[in-house]
């Protein structure tokens, strides 16, 4: 694992939802946030809009892609949260942040920035082994109403790409 990306939770539509923050299956409309997501892409990287959502590519090469809450009820954002998901949620961001090779966390959104304290929990500072230089990168949710107020020109793929090849990793092909 090498990028954790954090969103909220699943987009609540009919058959939108995958398993994978962010992500919609293949032949789904991309939701307002994966645009912007998409087009923070191309503003970073100059990479063009693909023709579906889904993000199986990127969880291949090591990106997690986790929401804080895994379930929601149609048709209504953030229905199940604290219902006990971020139980669960926590003690997988805990188990990554205790990771020796360096991980780099995309915080995006209130929800997931609130797990910075995690991370930074997790790093097993102290002892004889120097700590995993961990990287933290936090925007505002790349949602249609928010994307405006920092999401878009973060630049957080190119900046976690540069985070890992700088610790000797290799970065995140990031086209779809």
């Amino acid at each position: 694992m090498r990028v954790v990306i954090l969103g909220q939770d699943p987009y609540h539509g009919e058959r939108q939802a995958m398993g994978l923050s962010f992500s919609v299956p293949r032949g789904e409309q991309v939701p307002s946030s994966l645009g912007n997501i998409f087009k923070e892409l191309n503003t970073d990287f100059g990479i063009p809009r693909p023709g579906h959502g889904d993000l199986e590519r990127w969880a291949a090469q090591g990106v997690l892609l986790l929401n804080t809450v895994l379930t929601v009820r149609a048709h209504a954002a953030n229905s199940h949260a604290k219902r006990g998901w971020e139980a669960f949620t926590d003690a997988v961001i805990r188990v990554v942040a205790r990771q020796s090779t360096p991980v780099v966390f995309l915080l995006w959104g209130k929800s997931a920035q609130d797990k910075a304290q995690l991370v930074l929990q997790g790093n097993p500072f102290g002892g004889a082994k120097p700590a995993a230089k961990h990287v933290i990168l936090t925007a505002p949710h790349p949602s249609g109403l928010s994307a405006h107020r920092g999401f878009i020109g973060c630049k957080h793929f190119s900046q976690a790409n540069a985070a890992l090849t700088a610790a000797g990793l290799e970065p995140i092909d990031w086209n779809l």
